[in-house]
């Protein structure tokens, strides 16, 4: 049997709101996967879907460079991020890196809700 695929949920502040929206639409869909993400926004999603989601810490602690980390583990193969891109971010250089390296390793990131839906729901999954 393949093991699951695991996907790393993010949101900047401004987005939380958003990701935890989109969580509870795709429950069953994210139900099929191994879930973790940052902080707040793992909590967040944990508590509304009911669907266990790993913890790292909070973006700005060091939580992107814990899912940069993994993603360069191949231990997560899909990221979810919906980030804020009109606001200032005191960790963008650590948003950057996240970025970087999911191109470098050739992962699906979707960093917005059209996105995402296309990739949860894609025939490739």
């Amino acid at each position: 049997m393949k093991a699951k695929k695991t996907i790393a949920l993010i949101a900047h502040d401004n987005k939380k709101a958003e990701i935890v929206n989109w969580a509870l639409k795709n429950k069953s869909a994210l139900a099929e996967f191994e879930l973790c993400g940052t902080g707040t926004t793992a909590k967040l999603i944990s508590e509304a879907t009911e669907l266990s989601v790993k913890r790292y810490l909070s973006g700005p602690l060091g939580g992107d460079q814990q899912i940069g980390a993994k993603i360069a583990e191949r231990k997560i193969g899909i990221v979810i991020f919906f980030w804020d891109p009109l606001a200032a971010q005191p960790h963008d250089p650590d948003v950057k890196a996240l970025l970087r390296i999911a191109v470098v390793y050739d992962i699906p990131i979707a960093t917005n809700r059209a996105t995402a839906d296309y990739v949860i729901h894609s025939s490739l999954m």
